[in-house]
């Protein structure tokens, strides 16, 4: 296996893949590319049509996944707020491919048996594969897909992001093959050879203790540890030093642990969620998810110290469970809100990343939604950096 990776802030698309794809090639080193990504930022909207020939003539008919982003991330940079591309491309001996397309009609009913997902995107369970999936926000119900694959292939990863590079339906472009959508989800499945690790990276630190949900109602939270919630949250806060209760006040969220056998759950474990309501004269709080009975919550602040520190500790965390070869490479969905935004530089997470685990190429875009799993379970986020690493099986 080798990656190569690139980016280019020139306005020509002509112009910037010319440059990424000398850059890649030379990086493949001779090798023939078996897949490439590829990530226009906004500024080249006018050209999004032109960009599968344009790649192709650049680096031969290999099989290509992309879309369009208001950020671009390549060979370690991040690129915002201005014309970029990215161009990554990889020799995967051993590895099997499968591209698809799906629009909301094609997607099987909640009834439906896992062989119309298998169907759908042309795969099964018996290969392990995992998958790498693009969306458009503005036309497609990706949370029906992300729980599809789930559901039809459980133990596999799924990473990716929705397109960010338009503010409206039919704006935004997605690769796949030689072909341009502008609705939908585009993916790949990936098997054989070559897997898919993922870090998740929620940008939030935790406060006080973990609870239990003793008492809920649809997104609504009526006891925690037999408290109201309101009270429960009142208790942690007062507890907090000045600084983390004026954070309190616009940067709460709340963590629900995903996996139930796990009693002690730490950083990385909580799917971080918005407090969307609240109940004042019966103390119940709403969240932006549908939790139940039983699960253990804790209270979460986020901002861009907790996010370099939860970043840390996870990378950190990978770093030492997992061999690092230098022959791989890693794809970056990264939220909007993050970048120069939260952080005030660019680069931060890249350089974080090269930090921690090490200098492979590393490619991506700035999403309207983030896409990767907790807990052995994948959800659709939002501030978060998910990240995949391709490493052999």
């Amino acid at each position: 296996m080798k990656w190569s990776s690139a980016v280019s802030g020139d306005p020509s698309l002509e112009g910037a893949v010319d440059e990424c794809a000398a850059s890649v090639l030379d990086g493949l080193e001779g090798r023939r590319p078996d897949l490439a990504f590829v990530f226009p930022s906004a500024a080249h909207a006018g050209g999004y049509a032109d960009v599968p020939d344009v790649v192709r003539r650049r680096l031969g008919d290999c099989p290509l996944l992309g879309c369009s982003g208001g950020g671009v991330i390549g060979a370690g940079r991040e690129v915002e707020g201005g014309p970029g591309l990215a161009l990554a491309a990889a020799a995967l001996p051993g590895a099997e491919l499968s591209l698809f397309h799906v629009e909301n009609d094609d997607l099987p009913d909640q009834d439906s048996p896992p062989e119309r997902w298998w169907d759908l995107i042309d795969s099964s369970p018996d290969e392990k594969p995992d998958f790498v999936l693009l969306a458009d926000p503005f036309s497609f119900a990706c949370d029906r897909l992300i729980a599809g694959l789930d559901y039809a292939f459980p133990g596999s990863a799924t990473i990716g992001g929705l397109a960010s590079g338009a503010h409206g339906p039919g704006g935004n472009a997605l690769y796949v093959g030689n072909d341009v959508r502008t609705s939908g989800a585009v993916g790949m499945a990936i098997a054989g050879s070559i897997t898919i690790d993922t870090v998740v990276a929620q940008g939030c630190r935790p406060i006080g203790g973990t609870m239990q949900i003793t008492s809920c109602s649809g997104n609504w939270l009526l006891e925690l540890d037999g408290k109201t919630p309101v009270q429960a949250l009142m208790d942690v806060v007062g507890r907090l030093d000045e600084r983390d209760r004026n954070l309190a006040r616009h940067s709460l969220f709340l963590g629900i642990a995903m996996d139930r056998l796990n009693e002690t759950p730490s950083m990385g474990d909580f799917l971080i969620r918005n407090i969307v309501g609240v109940d004042q004269s019966k103390g119940f709080l709403a969240v932006g998810e549908l939790p139940s009975e039983g699960q253990i919550v804790q209270f979460h602040l986020r901002d861009a110290q907790t996010s370099t520190e939860d970043l840390d500790g996870l990378l950190s965390r990978y770093s030492m469970e997992r061999p690092i070869y230098e022959e791989t490479g890693a794809l970056l969905f990264s939220c909007l809100g993050r970048g120069q935004s939260l952080f005030g530089r660019a680069d931060h997470d890249t350089d974080m990343f090269r930090e921690k685990v090490n200098a492979m190429p590393l490619t991506g875009f700035f999403c309207n939604g983030e896409i990767g799993p907790v807990g052995g379970t994948t959800f659709l986020h939002g501030y978060t950096s998910s990240f995949g690493i391709f490493r052999t099986r």
